[in-house]
């Protein structure tokens, strides 16, 4: 039987401008994510895990993190984005639109805007995006800009990472 090569991503050549991606993943945010994130950040704001302080503001309940709903969305991209990216070189306008709550689900798609090719890296392009994301009922809970290298097609940077096996798989049947 043949090899059949898994999905390798998008590299420079593949993006056009005004392209859309709806990522195809969604993730549920949960209490323990939204507490450890804070924690592992060192975020002492009160509003994200402390539910007494937050029944108190206009929300009734705590939110979560902001940068973890960003750190989300820019994951849910990898996929379509940047799966042949080696470096991201920024973020901007950055918007947070409606909170997220612990037991939301958040979805997030791009849109190309802009592409060139890279003058110092030959192998490169630069590739600008605006994300969003979308909580289950559709609204938007954040977007921002990002801007990332990515490889073209045969960039010798990405020849032969996957090892070959000291044994063939076979199939049990």
């Amino acid at each position: 039987m043949a090899m059949e090569q898994g999905w390798t991503g998008r590299f420079y050549e593949d993006f056009e401008i005004g392209a859309i991606y709806q990522h195809p993943l969604g993730r549920t945010i949960t209490e323990a994510d939204n507490i450890w994130f804070s924690l592992l950040t060192m975020n002492t704001n009160q509003m994200h895990f402390n539910a007494e302080y937050a029944s108190k503001s206009e929300f009734g309940k705590p939110i979560v993190v902001s940068p973890l709903t960003v750190a989300i969305a820019v994951g849910q991209s990898v996929t379509d984005l940047t799966q042949n990216a080696f470096a991201n070189l920024g973020w901007d306008d950055i918007r947070m639109t409606h909170p997220v709550f612990a037991g939301d689900t958040i979805y997030s798609e791009s849109i190309v805007l802009e592409k060139r090719e890279s003058a110092s890296r030959p192998k490169a392009g630069i590739v600008t995006v605006k994300t969003r994301t979308l909580n289950q009922d559709g609204v938007e809970v954040c977007s921002f800009r990002r801007t990332f290298y990515v490889y073209k097609k045969g960039a010798e940077q990405l020849a032969e990472i996957f090892p070959v096996g000291r044994t063939p798989l076979a199939d049990p049947s």
